[in-house]
């Protein structure tokens, strides 16, 4: 890593904070055995400065087994053998949502957790606001829910999948107002959201009511990329707890490529490439709780030796995710660093943004999501707008062509767009 890439990554890192100041800064709490006595606990995080507290790692039922891959029918013995694990660990928030599985993840959260007494788990779901068309819609789907759940309240209730043109449509249909009804007659106990936009958009939802909480998709990749440290940032200084999704990019952080994951290694023998991307995100001091979709025992098991306890990246262990960040990049479509000595284009394009957009879909394969952030920026700034000037090739420390690159990328999204090609899996939230 040479010296400019050291002093960015350190910049991405320093809002990582003080380890030393972490505990106290998050309400740290760690247990010494469940409450059943067969062993340690997962590291638990208070909630503001209440007697509230959440265990770091949090279950997504989105991904949870399968009888058979390709139809949505949850393996029960399976799934109900990785439920009480992950209650004998502590580990007692579960996510789940009016569409996962097909409707068959809250029946099955409703079946696996009836076993245990309500108060000694917390459940979360969501008001699916796209699928809305009237304001009966709020409270036919609230109610089902709750049957489908069989509790008589939510523990924490997200509007679902919040961007700018959900949010229209829950103002439309006063979403927030029902639901804070709900919440006052004590049917829902913390009312938050789950955010899929850019942070000029969180911005407005998140000044727009007293959230309890808000769900972001965040990652070490997508600190920058994706724009995660701004929404991290803006839910911070209203203070907003947050919790995170995606912790692992869809798996793409689980499996980097074998440059990347031998700096890791070399570090710590003994971790996993995973383990890496949840502290990453449990480090940060807002983070309520990380959220992983736990479809196999090895990935629980992994995911409860690394929260217990949970320990706070160092300053090293932060140096060692920056090194494997550089050697990940490299391995991108494009090998573009985002150090932006590109900029200011000539004619206005956004070189970095669109190379970063591009990468991303090269990573993950998700074409439709960089179609969608894709088509929102301004004309003058996409890969059509490149004039082939040269400017920026000759600024470029990559010695990247890049005129070359932006009419590659603007010949794949006509070709993809034209074959209607559609990638992506519209709620992601558990899929890390």
């Amino acid at each position: 890593m040479n010296r400019r890439e050291f002093l960015k990554s350190a910049l991405t890192f320093a809002a990582l904070g003080s380890v030393s100041k972490l505990a106290a800064q998050t309400g740290i709490v760690n247990a010494d055995k469940t409450s059943d006595g067969k062993g340690q606990q997962v590291t638990r995080r208070r909630y503001k400065n209440t007697n509230l507290t959440v265990p770091l790692l949090g279950y997504g039922m989105m991904r949870l087994p399968r009888i058979n891959p390709d139809k949505p029918d949850i393996d029960y013995a399976s799934a109900e053998k990785l439920i009480a694990r992950a209650m004998e660990a502590g580990i007692n928030y579960f996510d789940t949502a009016y569409m996962y599985h097909e409707g068959l993840s809250e029946k099955f959260a409703g079946d696996a957790l009836k076993k245990y007494p309500r108060n000694s788990f917390y459940l979360a779901d969501k008001m699916p606001v796209r699928m809305l068309k009237t304001e009966a819609d709020v409270e036919r789907v609230f109610k089902e829910q709750l049957k489908r759940c069989k509790v008589d309240y939510f523990d924490f209730y997200m509007l679902h999948n919040l961007n700018a043109a959900t949010w229209e449509n829950a103002k439309k249909l006063k979403v927030y107002e029902y639901l804070k009804k709900q919440q006052e007659e004590g049917k829902i106990r913390k009312l938050g959201f789950s955010f899929h936009d850019e942070p000029e958009v969180l911005k407005v939802i998140a000044e727009a009511q007293p959230w309890d909480f808000a769900m972001i998709q965040l990652n070490y990749l997508d600190w920058e990329l994706y724009r995660s440290r701004e929404q991290y940032e803006i839910l911070t200084k209203l203070g907003i707890p947050v919790i995170i999704m995606e912790p692992l990019r869809g798996g793409a952080l689980a499996s980097l490529n074998p440059e990347a994951a031998g700096i890791m290694k070399k570090a710590n023998p003994n971790a996993s490439v995973a383990s890496w991307a949840f502290r990453y995100a449990a480090s940060l001091p807002n983070v309520l709780a990380v959220l992983s979709g736990m479809t196999l025992s090895e990935h629980l098991e992994d995911n409860i030796k690394t929260m217990t306890p949970f320990k706070p990246l160092t300053d090293a262990e932060r140096q060692t995710i920056a090194e494997a960040l550089a050697a990940y990049r490299k391995s991108s479509a494009i090998p573009c660093t985002a150090c932006r000595y590109c900029t200011p284009c000539p004619v206005g394009v956004d070189i970095p943004r669109i190379f970063g957009l591009y990468n991303q879909f090269k990573t993950t394969g998700n074409f439709f999501h960089f179609q969608l952030v894709y088509d929102k920026m301004d004309a003058a700034t996409k890969a059509s707008a490149c004039v082939s000037c040269g400017v920026c090739v000759k600024k470029c420390p990559q010695k990247i062509n890049i005129p070359a690159e932006l009419k590659k990328i603007e010949e794949e999204i006509k070709k993809k767009t034209q074959r209607h090609v559609m990638l992506w899996t519209p709620d992601c939230e558990s899929l890390v």
